[in-house]
């Protein structure tokens, strides 16, 4: 099984369209989006994934109670700051904030932590794996990326859009 993993979009709508084609192109079986879509309109792209979504609010994501339909309308699911879900056995943390994600992944609770806002990559692996897949929105670094993650394995591999 297959993990995507994307975050800071920042209403860059071409490139959630490369990650979600990529992600089918792939065969992902779950997305988590840890926030920071910015505006409702970006959310569409995601209605093309071949799976499920799940996200959590960002900083920066305003007009949350629409960014809630437009979830509800591709049949996804958003969170305020803390999402929970699993795929198969795997339990899977996801929140925009570093500040949250370190200590959640030191706690071993989750097999999988996830988390964004830096716009900076970082995988590491100790009692979870803490991962955030850098921005897929590309304006702060330049460079737009997403992560896949191997079940079985339990690591990461990073994609450029």
């Amino acid at each position: 099984m297959k993990l995507g993993v994307m975050s800071d979009s920042h209403d860059n709508v071409p490139n959630v369209k490369r990650a979600v084609a990529l992600f089918n192109e792939i065969g992902v079986d779950l997305v988590v989006h840890a926030g920071d879509f910015i505006a409702p309109f970006a959310i569409d792209p995601l209605a093309d994934l071949n799976c499920h979504v799940v996200g959590v609010f960002g900083n920066n994501d305003g007009e949350r109670v629409v960014l809630v339909k437009k979830f509800e309308a591709i049949g996804g699911e958003v969170h305020p700051n803390l999402a929970s879900t699993s795929l198969g056995d795997t339990t899977i943390a996801v929140m925009h904030y570093p500040e949250l994600a370190i200590p959640i992944a030191k706690s071993g609770e989750y097999d999988i932590v996830v988390y964004g806002h830096t716009h900076k990559i970082d995988i590491q692996k100790e009692e979870s794996l803490l991962l955030n897949p850098g921005e897929t929105g590309g304006w702060t670094t330049g460079k737009a990326t997403i992560a896949v993650v191997e079940l079985e394995a339990l690591e990461a591999t990073i994609y450029e859009l």
